[in-house]
């Protein structure tokens, strides 16, 4: 008996722009042969996921943009594709200056993340930014995103994180489930 499964091939069943879809034949723990259906980002390594921390109000950045694939407008952490032969920390400052106009100092960068392992291999570096307060004194900085990009951006204190959330759903917006758990963590675990 096989103790560990093993991917034996792959094969692309369509391919559009953005995404893939390919058959993956593996052998499985019980050494049988199976198949799996997944979604890729061809020509991308993942994503990197901002919590931008403004520090000393303990505030946090978040993002809401219609997401066609839901078919209604999602909140979510800034976040964006790393470019090949970039590094994730710097992807991570890149898209927060795009997205929020916001700069910091990156005070941690995971390793690779899966956030549907069951549907996609794509994975997610999360990196945090502690951003200064005092570097924003006047108010919301102007974002710098890209021409098909329409992103609205929001400061949150993190002790107010789960109310603004139910007030987004009531008003008919989707979360994004990674920002959704960082914000169970804080209120279930006073975080």
């Amino acid at each position: 008996m096989n103790k560990t499964a093993i991917v034996t091939g792959k094969a692309a069943i369509a391919a559009g722009k953005f995404l893939g879809l390919n058959k993956i034949e593996f052998i499985d723990e019980r050494g049988r042969a199976r198949v799996w259906e997944a979604a890729d980002r061809p020509e991308t390594n993942g994503a990197a996921v901002i919590i931008g921390h403004l520090m000393p109000s303990n505030r946090v950045l978040l993002t809401r943009q219609f997401r066609p694939p839901t078919g209604k407008y999602v909140v979510e952490f800034p976040a964006g594709l790393i470019e090949p032969g970039e590094p994730p920390e710097e992807t991570a400052k890149r898209e927060l200056m795009e997205e929020t106009g916001f700069a910091g100092l990156l005070s941690f960068s995971s390793p690779p993340a899966y956030s549907s392992a069951g549907m996609s291999g794509e994975s997610s570096v999360f990196a945090i930014i502690e951003i200064n307060d005092f570097d924003y004194q006047a108010g919301m900085p102007e974002n710098r995103q890209e021409d098909s990009e329409n992103i609205e951006v929001f400061a949150v204190k993190i002790g107010e994180l789960a109310g603004f959330l139910k007030r987004r759903i009531a008003d008919g917006d989707g979360v994004d489930s990674k920002l959704l758990i960082f914000a169970m963590a804080q209120e279930f675990f006073h975080v």
